[in-house]
């Protein structure tokens, strides 16, 4: 093992290990690492892919076997056949899991994989959970006028084309550059509410979360620490939704600890 600098000025743990790239079931993902004292499963955010989350997988990687997945209609995993629930993706990986022979690992997801993480822990059990800038319930802002004039135009049939177009033009960037398919997750996943999963955790939690985030109010951390049995908040101070890696040095030492 050594330290090494990289582009970034990140100091981080290099560990010489063989990446396997795999596909079961239909699921790409990265498998490197010894088992020495378990397995850490990563699951990325919605978007991203494996490359998002490998630089919390590498430092660990002499300690513990990582599993780092490409989620069903990311990556290099080809999309689910019909628009899918959370927990349909945490039956997902369950079932790769379960072909791998690894029982309650150690979970580590940022926003949407968070969310699945939770529903995992849940359902299935974990050693251990590590939720990064995670939504667990539908967001409470008010609407904007933009989606109260769609709202209101989609009521009537004669301008289904133009709503369609305004869903376009003023959708978030997630919604426009989705498929058909993954628009329906989309709008399933976030309209979701986790809570009663968060309470059924047993394994105890981790929470890092930015407290500039606009995405995730940094209120939403402290309200799921409160649904968790076993948690604990860390709130990194002038960090946005991508917290652990804009702190990624502080975020590899605080699970270093955590996994003591």
């Amino acid at each position: 093992m050594m330290f090494f600098l990289d582009k970034y000025g990140i100091i981080s743990l290099k560990v010489k290990t063989e990446v396997k790239l795999m596909n079961i079931k239909d699921i790409n993902y990265l498998d490197y690492g010894t088992n020495i004292e378990g397995v850490i499963v990563l699951l990325h955010g919605w978007g991203q892919n494996v490359e998002m989350m490998d630089m919390l997988g590498r430092p660990f990687a002499g300690r513990f076997r990582i599993i780092n997945i490409d989620l069903p209609g990311f990556g290099k995993t080809p999309e689910p056949p019909e628009p899918w629930t959370v927990e349909d993706y945490a039956k997902k990986v369950n079932d790769l899991l379960k072909s791998l022979n690894i029982k309650e690992p150690i979970l580590i997801g940022h926003s949407f994989g968070g969310r699945i993480a939770i529903c995992y822990a849940a359902k299935y059990g974990a050693s251990k959970v590590v939720l990064l800038s995670s939504p667990f319930r539908p967001g409470k802002r008010k609407a904007s006028i933009k989606v109260r004039i769609y709202k209101f135009i989609k009521k009537f049939k004669l301008f289904r084309s133009f709503a369609s177009y305004l869903r376009n033009k003023w959708g978030s960037s997630d919604y426009k550059n989705a498929s058909e398919i993954t628009r329906g997750t989309l709008v399933k996943v976030v309209n979701e509410d986790l809570s009663n999963y968060a309470k059924a955790i047993t394994a105890p939690v981790l929470l890092i979360y930015g407290k500039e985030d606009k995405d995730v109010p940094i209120e939403e951390a402290r309200c799921l620490e409160n649904l968790i049995a076993d948690c604990g908040l860390i709130e990194y101070e002038n960090a946005h939704h991508y917290a652990y890696l804009e702190k990624l040095n502080d975020t590899i030492a605080i699970l270093n600890n955590f996994w003591e």
